[in-house]
């Protein structure tokens, strides 16, 4: 397996390069519009840097495609073209409306595109889905899902500011960070799912274009309550910050806060503490779970109509949100 790297200005693209590397893959050449940033990159993998990113398409197995959200969907496009796999680096749009025509053009050329929304395999997921095939998780009656970083500064620093440029992200910490929980929301959630509240501001970082806090409630048809917690309003630059997902149903009660993880069942009196998956090695277990659906003719675990489903639904909390 060859994983090619495009746009690896992006400030997950060494996430990617060494979760492909502790996957067992090989790392194929990098690609970036920015060439010295290319280089850079590629001479700490020891692997070389393409003029081109068709390049770096034509000479992988499956590529990751990384950057701005206006420059994502052509070179994504491309890829699908070529009929090459695809890890689909969000945010790859600033809105519902551009994924679109990207997510027509794989489901036309049968391409298999994964969005890294790599909290799906977290703990209390798994675990839920494990009780819930078992018949033993019971209805759910809510979940909270909360992701809290640093300063939006950190991205100045990464040298990707436009992500503090609404035009250009199409959002601030909802967009970026609470994507991971909508994913999850939606995933779990029965039927039609309604946007309770979505309140959405800048309670600390006010000179900023995009919001650095946001709280979204959705319910769905059974009556589920969601929250999706996001924001850039942790005090520390340092990796790492405010991270629960939580999951109650009438026979089960998960707790995943990404270093510790619990599980507590009615049926046999249970409180199991479950196998931690840190966040920091999350995109390393998605790697693994796409590599292997790759070889075995899987979709993937979050495909691009996840995605953009996701995306229409803070669509739509953005709109709701506005005065």
């Amino acid at each position: 397996m060859h994983v090619g790297l495009i746009g690896v200005g992006h400030w997950h693209a060494h996430m990617h390069a060494k979760a492909a590397v502790s996957a067992g893959a090989q790392l194929g050449t990098v690609w970036d519009a920015d060439r010295q940033v290319a280089e850079s990159f590629a001479a700490q993998y020891g692997i070389s840097a393409s003029n081109e990113p068709q390049a770096v398409i034509g000479h992988s197995s499956l590529v990751v495609i990384m950057g701005r959200p206006d420059s994502v969907p052509p070179l994504a496009e491309m890829a699908i073209a070529a009929g090459v796999p695809v890890i689909l680096e969000k945010p790859a749009a600033p809105d519902s409306a551009a994924l679109a025509a990207l997510a027509r053009s794989a489901s036309s050329a049968g391409v298999f595109v994964a969005v890294p929304l790599p909290n799906r395999l977290g703990p209390a997921m798994r675990e839920y889905h494990r009780l819930a095939t078992e018949a033993r998780a019971g209805p759910i009656a809510h979940a909270h899902f909360r992701i809290i970083n640093g300063p939006p500064q950190r991205y100045r620093d990464d040298g990707v500011a436009w992500m503090l440029d609404f035009a250009v992200s199409g959002g601030g910490a909802l967009r970026n960070l609470g994507i991971h929980g909508i994913d999850c929301a939606l995933s779990l959630a029965e039927g039609p799912v309604q946007i309770v509240c979505a309140q959405i501001g800048k309670s600390i970082h006010r000179e900023e274009d995009v919001e650095d806090y946001a709280l979204i409630v959705l319910v769905d048809a059974n009556g589920a309550v969601f929250t999706i917690e996001a924001g850039y309003t942790f005090a520390s630059m340092l990796p790492g910050g405010d991270f629960e997902w939580r999951i109650a149903t009438a026979n089960a009660y998960f707790i995943d806060h990404g270093d510790a993880a619990l599980a507590v069942t009615l049926d046999d009196r249970c409180r199991e503490p479950l196998p931690p998956l840190p966040p920091s090695e999350r995109y390393t277990a998605f790697m693994i779970d796409t590599i292997n659906r790759l070889a075995a003719g899987a979709p993937p675990l979050v495909g691009i109509s996840d995605y953009a489903r996701a995306m229409d639904l803070i669509d739509r909390a953005y709109e709701e949100a506005l005065p």
